[in-house]
């Protein structure tokens, strides 16, 4: 029943994967040319790693072919919109990428063979783009300097832009939800006990939409703290960027339970539009802390 209601809202995916990827190419596209011609060396080293990072996760069958390329796609992208001079590729969005692809890998395949006897291990071929462009497209979207400009227009997100505080919580806040709720979903089917329904705390079967256990739930914590303790160091950002990326995680990955126990259940969204969704809550979140810190009267 649930894969039948899966395939009837595949046009939510590429829905997603249209949000996304044009965007991220025409910015790409721009990004390239920019660095292209101010520092050659910037551009070759982002576009080079970042396929080289797409090719890693082909080989390893975390992706299939078209996943890892829209990987790539915006790994450049969020690369190239934390690239600063003097440059080091351990100083961008590489870093946080990286821990969010290795604990998602990790935690996927830890007891592979209990969640195959479940029947919620992830596909051996790996994500599609349009899993891939779920959980990391809010991300790029957010470091997108298309989007910003576009965004610059309204007067309340000028005014938290403006602060000292690094816009890159925000996407560094996406990025940690997108570890928190795989490592947090991965984690629980294996080490934890019966899990909770998050709406009415009832045990549920592992694998159950809008399920959570104690493991998950702190497994998933601390990924988000992983990425976003990462991420701010990579870019060089203060311990306010860092907490507001960590709750950001949090609390979008906390959503995405509530996302599964009512709307996926019920049929109405498929997994990447909750992957999508989650991910962005978390941005808001951690925009919404941005804007309380930086208000006059606030921290």
């Amino acid at each position: 029943m649930k894969r039948m209601a899966q395939t009837e809202l595949a046009w939510q995916s590429k829905v997603v994967l249209l949000a996304v990827l044009p965007i991220v190419a025409a910015g790409l596209v721009l990004q390239t040319h920019w660095w292209a011609t101010q520092s050659p060396p910037v551009a070759i080293m982002n576009i080079g790693l970042s396929l080289l990072l797409g090719l890693v996760v082909l080989k390893l069958r975390a992706a299939t072919l078209a996943g890892a390329g829209v990987g790539a796609a915006i790994t450049a992208s969020l690369m190239f919109s934390t690239a600063v001079v003097p440059y080091t590729p351990w100083q961008t969005a590489l870093v946080p990428v990286l821990a969010v692809s290795l604990l998602a890998h990790f935690a996927t395949r830890l007891g592979r063979f209990k969640k195959e006897r479940l029947g919620t291990a992830e596909s051996r071929q790996g994500r599609s783009a349009s899993q891939v462009a779920a959980n990391l497209g809010v991300a790029a979207l957010c470091s997108n300097e298309l989007v910003q400009s576009w965004l610059m227009d309204h007067q309340w997100f000028a005014r938290v832009t403006i602060v000292p505080m690094p816009m890159f919580a925000a996407p560094l806040a996406a990025l940690a939800e997108a570890a928190a709720d795989t490592v947090s979903s991965e984690i629980g089917q294996v080490l934890g006990m019966k899990p909770r329904m998050v709406t009415t705390l009832r045990r549920v079967d592992a694998g159950t939409d809008g399920a959570i256990s104690l493991a998950g739930t702190l497994a998933g914590a601390a990924a988000a703290g992983i990425v976003a303790a990462l991420g701010t160091h990579a870019v060089s950002g203060d311990a306010a960027m860092f907490w507001i990326s960590c709750a950001g995680g949090i609390f979008g990955f906390v959503f995405d339970s509530f996302l599964g126990a009512t709307f996926e259940k019920f049929g109405w969204l498929n997994n990447d539009a909750i992957n999508f969704l989650s991910t962005a809550s978390a941005a808001a979140f951690a925009l919404g802390l941005m804007a309380v810190f930086t208000h006059p009267g606030g921290g």
